[in-house]
């Protein structure tokens, strides 16, 4: 993947488009649907580091700065904070590359608290970095 233009030097864990299908009642973009990006790009980054199956256990610090549009191009980045002997901390900053008014902007960020999952969906230890 190309490099972003508003996150130099960085590629972002998941790029999509924001369509039609996912505004809300007032025209933009459900915060929902930008939640559910967020979580697929922290789930991608635990399950490489914790090699292996990966569920979400909570979401902190999680704010919304501007609005999604439609046809925006939709991008998560994701950096591990912090991890426990089960847990995995990723925050994750989403970003709108306006296509129409080529700019990029950041529109959300959290923080995403992954558990790694043995076979029996029974929190396991994250292996060593």
């Amino acid at each position: 993947m190309e490099e972003f233009p508003g996150k130099k030097g960085q590629v972002p864990e998941i790029r999509t488009v924001a369509m039609a299908r996912d505004t809300n009642l007032n025209g933009d973009i459900f915060g929902g649907w930008v939640i559910s990006q967020m979580d697929l790009a922290a789930g991608m980054t635990a399950r490489r580091r914790a090699n292996g199956r990966v569920a979400t256990v909570a979401i902190e610090a999680m704010a919304f700065h501007a609005p999604v549009f439609i046809g925006d191009s939709v991008s998560c980045f994701t950096k591990i904070l912090g991890m426990g002997r089960t847990s995995i901390t990723i925050h994750v900053e989403t970003w709108s590359e306006r296509l129409l008014a080529g700019e990029a902007v950041k529109v959300t960020e959290g923080n995403f608290v992954m558990v790694a999952l043995d076979d029996n969906h029974r929190p396991r230890e994250v292996p060593p970095a």
